[in-house]
């Protein structure tokens, strides 16, 4: 039996989901950061720093724009948060000791999980939260930058390229499914 809105029994009302999409972009933007501060770590003194400072400082605008709306809307975040500090590090660090090519294949990986994400909020917000339907928008398009910037130096030439952005993509997957709810 559904409401006369459609909705199942069970189903969040539109002000948890609201508050579960911003907690869960806070926790991935938190893992983007984290992820370019590892690959940073191990490759920052090559000629990938500058474009790797670049798409840090994007993750960090994105962030700190979450962060805000975390505390204005008074949105708990997740209590994961922890386990992706340590995980974004060694997820961007571990990459990159793989080789420059491996690096840009985990950018490649997280940014496609990314856009499909953003793509399912912006779907699910209808006509709702148009200020939060913008920046969604505009940070999907920053993240598409950042996987094309990934394919541009070669991610698909890193040993391994299914198999590791395939095991990157299920992780991130994961991550999201887990930051949504707790």
């Amino acid at each position: 039996m559904t409401s006369p809105k459609g909705r199942m029994p069970g189903d969040l009302n539109h002000d948890q989901m609201v508050d579960r999409m911003i907690r869960v972009d806070q926790a991935g933007e938190y893992g983007a950061v984290r992820i370019y501060k590892g690959q940073l770590a191990v490759l920052g003194k090559g000629d990938k720093k500058e474009l790797l400072d670049h798409m840090l400082d994007q993750e960090e605008v994105h962030l700190d724009t979450f962060n805000k709306m975390a505390r204005q809307r008074r949105v708990r975040p997740t209590i994961l948060t922890p386990i992706w500090h340590a995980a974004g590090f060694a997820l961007g660090a571990g990459t990159a000791l793989m080789g420059e090519k491996a690096a840009m294949a985990c950018t490649v990986a997280v940014e496609e999980t990314i856009d499909q994400h953003y793509a399912d909020q912006i779907e699910e917000l209808g006509d709702s939260e148009p200020e939060l339907k913008e920046t969604f928008a505009k940070f999907r398009e920053e993240e598409l930058e950042h996987r094309d910037i990934g394919y541009e130096h070669g991610a698909e030439q890193a040993p391994g390229y299914g198999l590791l952005t395939k095991a990157i993509k299920s992780g991130s997957k994961v991550a999201i499914w887990i930051s949504e709810r707790f």
